[in-house]
């Protein structure tokens, strides 16, 4: 059976282009980072649940901790104020240096040790905060560095499922193949409850909205 190695961060996107790749008739090869982030211990919780729910034949949670020496974004860097005044113009200060450029080379490793044939990653340029390694061209891009640069044998294919999406679609697509949105964690700043006011809130909050539906997860209450 083919296989396909999934970037699952535990949040709405990662969920859905997951369990696109398993109804693609892929068996799935979860892959988490915890990388110093805000949210750790909730997107952790959150992955582990998703990934109980693809039944996936392989689990993998790697820790990068380096993330934090180099700081320079809000989301690993505690200094940083996370911003809550609406979506930034530019690259925003939640953007972490090269995030899916390593996420993507650790996921190509993965998939060369299982034979996969693919790597899922849930990135949308449209919908999305500005973060430029989201780009349908750098993805592309990255495809082609990989597969020059592993074996012969190997052929590679990233597949993103919903980088033209925009928000609304992904919550309404996300309902059709039955994803547990309610196992899944959006928000930048809190984990308990999440906090609204974040740039990735206000897009899921406003995502479901447009679709005319409730969000399942708990907010603070304004």
């Amino acid at each position: 059976m083919k296989k396909a190695v999934c970037i699952i961060s535990g949040g709405m996107d990662s969920a859905l282009s997951a369990k696109i790749a398993q109804n693609k008739g892929y068996e799935i090869i979860a892959l988490h980072f915890n990388y110093g982030q805000r949210t750790e211990k909730k997107e952790l919780e959150c992955f582990r649940k998703i990934s109980k729910h693809l039944n996936t034949v392989e689990k993998y949670e790697i820790d990068l901790d380096f993330f934090k020496q180099i700081g320079a974004s809000a989301l690993t860097d505690s200094s940083i104020d996370v911003p809550t005044t609406g979506i930034e113009a530019g690259v925003p200060i939640t953007y972490v240096p090269f995030r899916n450029g390593i996420f993507l080379s650790i996921a190509t490793a993965l998939a060369e040790k299982h034979g996969a044939e693919a790597l899922f990653i849930g990135v949308v340029e449209e919908d999305s905060s500005g973060y430029p390694d989201c780009r349908n061209s750098y993805i592309k891009s990255m495809e082609d560095s990989i597969n020059l640069g592993t074996k012969e044998e190997t052929k590679l294919e990233i597949k993103m499922p919903l980088v033209h999406l925009k928000k609304s679609e992904i919550v309404t697509k996300s309902i059709e193949l039955h994803v547990p949105l309610k196992d899944t964690w959006s928000c930048y700043k809190e984990e308990k409850e999440a906090c609204g006011v974040c740039d990735s809130c206000r897009l899921r909050l406003n995502g479901f909205k447009l679709a005319g539906l409730e969000d399942p997860i708990e907010y603070i209450k304004s």
